[in-house]
């Protein structure tokens, strides 16, 4: 017998991938570069359809035609050097996924590397963890048309589900699924930042213990910002440090890590002229979290400002909510934004109603606010900003005077906001019709002769030059 689907590489994404396309009844080979780890997956598994294997020869003539392969292995070289070995086994009409958190570019050469060959290649993100790889992730494949068409009856049987159908869509050609699924991961460092800048208004501005914010967060999680993150949040406030009975939350050193996708964002952004500040500011974030060192002396050598009484502190948790969801309505415009803008670059014709359909489960940053976002994009689909929208717009007038609010806090308390101040930067220069570059443009022009155009002469003025002085 041969089975009707390949998967490559062992790992805790891997397996828990292979367990979800069996368990929703595909037959499945599997192969490992440690032989030790297949033969223990197929130990632990047996009685079900897997088929270990121990050489990628043997692996490749398991599986039925057309082949589909998906490999869970690290992304960068070894992704080439696994193709280098198994291109000259397959044959025209075989489809290799790449499941991880690949530079979608290097996913564009791939791809036309591999149908030189009459090979079909996909990019695919995979948001979820290994819960999400176990039980159902969103899935956010690119590649080749009939590639799709391929995978399709796998992906959808073990995609994540809501109510809007299964957490997967056919995003484009070449390098879009893993160009999507980067920006998904910028919006979740958004996302992140948000949530911990507003756990510090209320740590620190309001004094609130461990006990009150998993109090707070789950009344938040009950309303518009329902969400994975919030949830999991409260139930972090809940648990207690088993050597010395405090909330484990305070015990962990603040340093945050990364793995490249936030920074890949904020590097094709600016290649893109796409503003993305909130998740920019969230990426730097981390990076100042890593130099502890130097903020402990620092904090030794500044005094920070005096506090003052909040006078209800009622108002002031919702002006906090209030000011997170404006600050997260902004977040998710700059990612979308971002995604029109590399659908347009490269030709994807990129879906955006199914990107926000596609995240409502299984990834990281699922959301109820989802939803209005598919909304936005149903009542227009070429939205140009999410700030446009009629719903959104309301949202944040609702907002606006919360949002300054709890800004304003932060910035005489000396309460670090960088994701809440630059979202709201980024709303105000939004909405502002004319903005202060035109000293920029003039200092350009004096110092460069980089030429300017007048805005007395339409839109279409004519650039000149001044001599200014």
């Amino acid at each position: 017998m041969t089975a009707q689907f390949g998967m490559i590489g062992l790992a805790v994404m891997g397996s828990n991938l292979a367990l979800n396309i069996e368990e929703h009844g595909f037959s499945v080979a599997v192969w490992n570069r440690e032989p030790d780890r297949t033969d223990k997956f197929i130990r632990d598994n047996a009685g079900k359809k897997f088929t270990g294997t121990k050489t990628l020869e043997e692996f490749v003539a398991a599986l039925a035609r057309p082949r589909r392969i998906m490999m869970m292995i690290k992304a960068g070289a070894p992704v080439d050097e696994m193709l280098d070995k198994l291109m000259p086994l397959l044959e025209p009409g075989d489809v290799v996924i790449d499941g991880g958190n690949s530079w979608f570019k290097d996913t564009q050469a791939r791809s036309q590397r591999l149908l030189e060959h009459d090979l079909h290649f996909v990019g695919s993100g995979v948001s979820g963890g290994e819960d999400g790889a176990r039980f159902g992730p969103s899935l956010m494949p690119g590649g080749t048309r009939e590639s799709w068409e391929s995978i399709r009856e796998v992906f959808e049987a073990i995609a994540a589900r809501s109510d809007s159908g299964p957490c997967v869509t056919y995003c484009g050609t070449d390098g879009a699924g893993h160009f999507v699924k980067m920006v998904h991961n910028g919006i979740e460092y958004g996302d992140m930042q948000l949530i911990a800048e507003a756990y510090d208004l209320l740590r620190r501005g309001l004094g609130c213990d461990a006990e009150e914010l998993a109090r707070i967060f789950d009344e938040w999680n009950r309303g518009p910002l329902q969400s994975f993150l919030i949830e999991i949040t409260a139930k972090i406030f809940r648990v207690r440090d088993p050597e010395t009975g405090a909330p484990l939350v305070e015990k962990v050193l603040d340093k945050a890590g990364q793995k490249g996708t936030g920074k890949w964002t904020a590097q094709v952004a600016l290649d893109l002229a796409v503003p993305i500040p909130t998740i920019a500011a969230a990426i730097d974030a981390r990076v100042l979290s890593s130099m502890k060192d130097e903020r402990v002396a620092a904090s030794k050598l500044f005094d920070a400002p005096s506090p003052r009484a909040v006078e209800s502190r009622e108002q002031f948790i919702r002006d906090v909510h209030d000011a997170l969801y404006a600050a997260k309505i902004c977040s998710y415009a700059q990612g979308m934004a971002l995604i029109q803008a590399g659908s347009r670059e490269w030709k994807w014709t990129i879906d955006m109603r199914e990107i926000a359909r596609i995240w409502k489960a299984g990834c990281i940053i699922r959301a109820k606010f989802l939803d209005s976002i598919m909304q936005a994009y149903e009542r227009d689909p070429r939205l140009a900003n999410l700030l446009l929208d009629e719903q959104f717009r309301a949202d944040i007038a609702r907002s606006q005077d919360a949002w300054r609010r709890a800004s304003a806090f932060a910035q005489t308390h000396g309460i670090p906001v960088p994701a809440f101040s630059a979202s709201l930067a980024y709303f105000d220069s939004y909405r502002t019709a004319e903005l202060p570059q035109n000293l920029t443009q003039a200092q350009r022009d004096l110092f460069g002769a980089h030429t300017y155009q007048r805005n007395d002469k339409g839109a279409d003025a004519p650039f000149v030059h001044t001599d200014w002085e």
